[in-house]
């Protein structure tokens, strides 16, 4: 059984969880980058029996600064805390950033935050962090503050992938243009959306092709098009393949990002289900049809396709 991480939402920690190992970050989508530095902390962890820790922020401080960023996210936060559990992290503080926190200097953070209320023993965080009031805060001065605060900076290379470094930023890239493939390996899992199921237009029963329609919420913008998918029901173990359309629907002039699904071998009520979306493949991009008719003609193509892919 994986253990419970104990989560806060401000730095007033119990003693218990004072004087441990410390990560700092979005760690937006835990991708085999952010994996890497997991496992190194893991060693320090049972070589000096320490409790283990991580400060995430909640928006993106990118979402919170620039408001017409709406879709950015890789995972949401409760999918964040459930691959956190894999790496044996004991506690998570999960901080609002917002318009105070954001005023905080660098060198406050350090010495009254991580010093003073955490006493973070070590600290580990990727080459290109930044913090503080106008991010003017970094690794250079983390490390100038070591002896000043009594912690030990962290600070592994970053792990590349053929000469380019494994980031978040380049997973969501990788995901807009549709490279789902290469996405996923990085991802060290299939990138998955999480939602629920609300009504819409009803427009696939009319065609003779049912969907369950999600509301995308903020995650990144996968490029729009068919993908084969997996799907699992209100955190069921059961796993059913299905297809899916993430887009616009332009054959019907819909305006708002949608994704829809259709779960092979399925039958019920998905009303109000919390679904989780794995991407599998992208199957092809979206596409404005002439009429219904030619539309069911791809959609039957398209099925042939998914129900292929394991």
């Amino acid at each position: 059984m994986v253990k419970k991480i104990k989560t806060y939402n401000n730095f007033k920690i119990n003693k218990v969880h004072k004087n441990a190992i410390v990560l700092i970050g979005n760690f937006d989508g835990l991708h085999a980058g952010h994996q890497k530095l997991f496992q190194e902390s893991q060693k320090y962890k049972k070589k000096l029996k320490l409790k283990l820790g991580v400060i995430t922020f909640d928006p993106i401080p990118k979402m919170f600064f620039n408001k017409k960023i709406k879709n950015y996210r890789i995972s949401n936060y409760i999918q964040k805390e459930s691959y956190l559990k894999k790496f044996k992290v004991d506690f998570l503080i999960n901080i609002n950033f917002n318009k105070k926190f954001s005023k905080i200097t660098c060198h406050k953070f350090i010495k009254e935050i991580l010093s003073r209320k955490i006493r973070a023993k070590y600290i580990f965080v990727s080459n290109n962090f930044r913090f503080g009031y106008r991010r003017e805060g970094d690794v250079r001065l983390l490390k100038k503050y070591q002896s000043i605060c009594n912690y030990n900076l962290i600070n592994p290379k970053p792990l590349k992938k053929n000469k380019k470094i494994i980031s978040s930023t380049y997973i969501r890239k990788l995901l807009e243009k549709g490279n789902l493939i290469k996405a996923n390996k990085l991802l060290k899992r299939n990138w998955t959306i999480e939602g629920i199921v609300e009504k819409g237009r009803m427009l696939g029963k009319k065609i003779g092709f049912p969907t369950c329609n999600i509301d995308i919420g903020n995650y990144v913008i996968a490029k729009p098009g068919v993908y084969a998918v997996k799907v699992i029901i209100n955190n069921n173990k059961k796993i059913y393949k299905g297809i899916a359309n993430l887009g616009y629907r332009p054959t019907f002039k819909q305006k708002k990002i949608l994704l829809e699904v259709n779960l092979f071998n399925f039958s019920g009520n998905l009303y109000n289900k919390k679904l989780s979306v794995e991407f599998l493949k992208f199957i092809r991009g979206e596409k404005k049809f002439k009429g219904i008719d030619e539309l069911r003609s791809q959609i039957k193509i398209d099925l042939l396709k998914a129900k292929k892919i394991k």
